[in-house]
């Protein structure tokens, strides 16, 4: 048989596959049997097997690749995915539209796309001439991982569109997995002696991430689409037309989204799906609303976070009744002990619940509660469990009291109790030490890029890592011999760990979690002193000298810098090279007593920076406008303090004339 008409008949076959997948997956009226659409899919793969030179990336064969894949490269976004501000009541909600009102300095009548906020994981997906070529996660909503390969497996995203779809385009939704599969995930964990996932977006996050495509597609994760990123060779008027447009080419939104024409409507539809949400097939933990004007959405831009023209109404927190088992106790970065009910497993809010934290043993007392005791338990979004209250006329009198723990829990050394908390004093602690690590390896402080929790986790585990100054002892031999570690992300980690030796003082400060002392603390005592030998040595009245620094922020850093194992570790870190940058000498007092606030985007240099030439000049920053604030800085997409500072007369700087008043 001739190649064209192989080709032809390929293609026929290809078709037919993809109408099916559309009317299944996308429009919920399957129009094929299980057994024809089966015969269809066999066809193809027996003919592409024959003539592999025809296997095209969106062929319906191509969802799942068979590969290993190697690790998840981190991909920049073209453009930026915010995240979205939330409210929780109908007062914020109202707030939330005079807010828009006046930006836009006019009374308007606005129309509303509403959607259910589906708890699951974001995604951005890119076509090009309708095929689609990558897909990546949401991130740090700079850059993605893209795990193509894995969405590749997601039936309801299609590998190619249909009819008229534009040259270039990409989109923005959310991966989940429904109710009745996320229960049948569990039960198979569990059967397997795996532990289950907490919840379902849990359940999305960690199949999204899995190495094997294969395994992927039997998570049977689906996607809605929400919204677009850019669009090349197509415009939209509205959210709605975009909606109308995607469903069209293939791409699959939820049948729930309604247009509202008021605020009214929109809180009618916010009532309705809070009382309807134990019965949809997949978890919603609240409404996202949006402007459905796209042209008012550009005119209403964004903060640097979020879009002003949409906003999610969170769905009120869920309570519910269970048993308290037994009490365990945990240890975070700075030692604090903290006691967690382990719970009688319970369904709340889309998850099944089985701790629940109480904070400390101030709380244990003001509450009440015994080992056995029925409690009220209350869950919202992604929120930490926490109990409410003791149902007291539950009580047996076989409840048994909850006792301090007189050592750690996790090293069995001697504890503290300072205020409400409890301490473990031991610096080299396995559970401190694990959080130390990452809070010291985090972007804000040395910013080792690739040192993530599962890796201090496996290293700290297998004793590689017995305290922070054995970062700067870790080898390549160190790395590859861990778990799908390979010569290039070894190389690429010895790298970050090599040129984090050289941060500034203020980082490495920020670094070493003094407690108290946060990063514009850290950046106030690293311009001050300018030598981390010379803050070791300094008593608690050479710090309250400092306008920013008070009598308890001074105690915790002397007593911090007077532990033998903090010391021991600072001679460790002299000796393997740490050399951090001191902070530049300032050039003039000329900012002196003037306090800042920036808000947008600055396209010189980062709020960060700008927050670091201001303190190097003499002058202060904050994160908020009030009556002691000098000048607003305002950048590109400024947000709501703009509109604070216009009525409390501030004077509002833009960045060009920030940067001649600096002398830049």
């Amino acid at each position: 048989m001739a190649l064209d008409k192989i080709k032809s008949q390929i293609s026929k076959i290809r078709k037919k596959i993809r109408e099916a997948d559309y009317c299944y997956y996308i429009q919920n009226e399957p129009k094929t049997s299980d057994k024809e659409y089966d015969n269809l899919l066999k066809s193809l793969e027996s003919l592409e097997k024959k003539y592999p030179q025809l296997i095209t990336p969106d062929s319906p064969t191509q969802r799942v690749s068979g590969e290993l894949l190697k690790e998840f490269p981190a991909v920049k976004h073209k453009k930026k995915m915010l995240s979205l501000d939330n409210t929780y009541s109908i007062e914020e909600l109202e707030e939330w539209e005079k807010r828009m009102k006046r930006v836009l300095k006019k009374d308007i009548a606005f129309s509303y796309l509403c959607e259910l906020k589906i708890d699951g994981i974001s995604c951005s997906l890119n076509y090009q001439n309708g095929r689609l070529i990558r897909g990546l996660t949401r991130g740090d909503g700079q850059k993605g991982e893209d795990v193509t390969a894995n969405i590749k497996t997601i039936h309801s995203v299609p590998l190619k569109l249909r009819k008229k779809y534009p040259k270039s385009l990409e989109v923005r939704g959310e991966i989940y997995i429904n109710k009745k599969d996320f229960e049948k995930l569990n039960s198979q964990r569990l059967k397997n002696g795996e532990n289950p996932f907490a919840n379902p977006r849990n359940a999305a996050g960690g199949s999204l991430k899995l190495l094997n495509p294969n395994l992927v597609a039997k998570r049977n994760l689906k996607c809605f689409i929400h919204s677009f990123g850019w669009v090349e060779g197509c415009n939209f008027g509205s959210q709605q037309e975009f909606f109308e447009k995607i469903t069209k080419w293939g791409l699959r939104t939820q049948k729930e989204n309604k247009l509202c024409k008021n605020l009214r409507q929109v809180i009618d539809y916010c009532t309705h799906f809070q009382q309807k949400r134990d019965s949809l097939n997949y978890e919603a933990d609240g409404v996202v609303i949006k402007v459905n004007g796209l042209d008012l959405q550009k005119k209403l831009g964004s903060t640097q976070k979020s879009p002003r023209w949409a906003v999610a109404y969170k769905f009120p927190a869920i309570r519910k009744t269970t048993k308290v088992k037994n009490m365990e106790f945990g240890v975070g970065r700075t030692g604090i002990i903290t006691p967690v009910a382990i719970l009688k497993p319970i369904r709340c809010g889309g998850a099944t619940i089985k701790r629940a934290t109480l904070h400390n043993f101030d709380e244990i007392k003001r509450l009440g509660v015994k080992i056995g005791d029925t409690v009220l338990i209350e869950r919202a979004g992604d929120v930490i469990p926490k109990i409410i209250k003791v149902i007291n006329s539950k009580r047996n009198g076989k409840e048994k009291p909850i006792i301090k723990p007189k050592k750690c829990p996790i090293c069995k050394e001697a504890v503290e109790k300072e205020e409400v908390y409890l301490f473990c004093l031991n610096p080299n602690c396995p559970s401190k030490l694990k959080r130390s690590l990452v809070h010291f390896a985090g972007r804000r402080a040395m910013d080792i890029e690739g040192m993530g929790e599962s890796l201090i986790e496996e290293l700290v585990n297998r004793r590689t890592i017995h305290n922070i100054s054995d970062i700067y002892k870790l080898t390549k031999k160190d790395l590859l011999a861990l778990p799908l570690f390979k010569e290039k992300k070894a190389n690429n980690i010895i790298e970050s760990i090599s040129k984090s030796k050289e941060q500034s003082l203020s980082n490495l400060l920020f670094g070493l979690g003094i407690p108290q002392v946060g990063q514009k603390a850290a950046n106030t005592l690293a311009g001050h002193f300018k030598s981390l030998n010379k803050i070791t040595h300094l008593k608690k009245e050479d710090f309250e000298k400092i306008n920013e620094i008070g009598p308890i922020m001074a105690e915790s850093i002397v007593k911090f810098f007077s532990q033998k194992s903090v010391n021991k570790t600072l001679k460790e870190f002299k000796k393997l090279g740490l050399a951090p940058k001191k902070e530049q000498d300032k050039k003039s007092n000329q900012l002196n007593g003037k306090t800042f606030v920036f808000t947008g985007q600055l396209s010189n240099f980062s709020r960060n920076q700008a927050q670091k030439e201001v303190e190097r000049l003499g002058g202060r920053w904050s994160s908020t406008v009030s009556s002691k604030t000098d000048f607003l800085v305002a950048g590109d997409n400024p947000g709501s303090k703009y509109s604070q500072a216009k009525e409390k007369k501030v004077k509002i700087l833009s960045e060009n004339n920030f940067l001649k008043l600096i002398g830049i």
